[in-house]
């Protein structure tokens, strides 16, 4: 063992840092009847996107609600009409990480809506008395918690020399990294 590292030791630092991430798409549809019996869809659009996050089970659990509005026209396309219904949802994300030794105790959840509600598809139904409403969201959540991290700590701190490190960066230092190694993978 070098003379260097007898005087290393190590320490556990406690500290909140993301111990857990997921993210999904889905792809929902939703029933829509309007009072009259559509005859087309004119527009269909989505506002009030509300949500929050809980913890539930080994995922985070996204429970919101949004407004469907629908203009359409009935009674052989001689008038138009707009029809709203609010949709409350819950959708569980997975974590595709999490870190082991993180205290449960200390659990905090959040979650973004990466892809906001959208309608992607409106249609008259077969029967003719309602519409379908295709939805497309995403949610990418994060859990924070408590955990420890391993450190190596010199007990005789820096030399009087050593303190005037210079941290600066030189033009290239970084050229040759493949930027797809630096991405936030989920």
């Amino acid at each position: 063992m070098a003379i260097a590292d007898k005087r290393l030791q190590r320490r556990e630092i406690i500290t909140k840092a993301v111990c857990g991430k997921g993210r999904k798409f889905s792809t929902v549809t939703h029933t829509v009847t309007p009072p009259h019996h559509p005859t087309s869809i004119l527009g269909a659009w989505i506002i009030n996107h509300q949500y929050e996050a809980a913890k539930s089970g080994t995922g985070v659990e996204v429970i919101g609600s949004y407004d469907i509005n629908i203009w359409y026209s009935y009674d052989k396309n001689s008038q138009t009409d707009v029809a709203k219904e609010t949709i409350s949802y819950s959708e569980l994300v997975p974590l595709s990480y999490v870190d082991p030794r993180h205290r449960a105790s200390t659990e905090e959840v959040s979650a973004e809506a990466t892809h906001e509600p959208n309608c992607v598809e409106a249609t008259v139904s077969s029967s003719g008395s309602s519409v379908l409403i295709r939805v497309e969201r995403e949610y990418a959540v994060e859990m924070i918690a408590e955990t420890k991290v391993l450190v190596v700590v010199d007990p005789n701190g820096l030399e009087d020399d050593a303190k005037d490190i210079d941290f600066s960066l030189e033009e290239g230092d970084f050229e040759d990294l493949d930027a797809d190694l630096l991405e936030d993978d989920l």
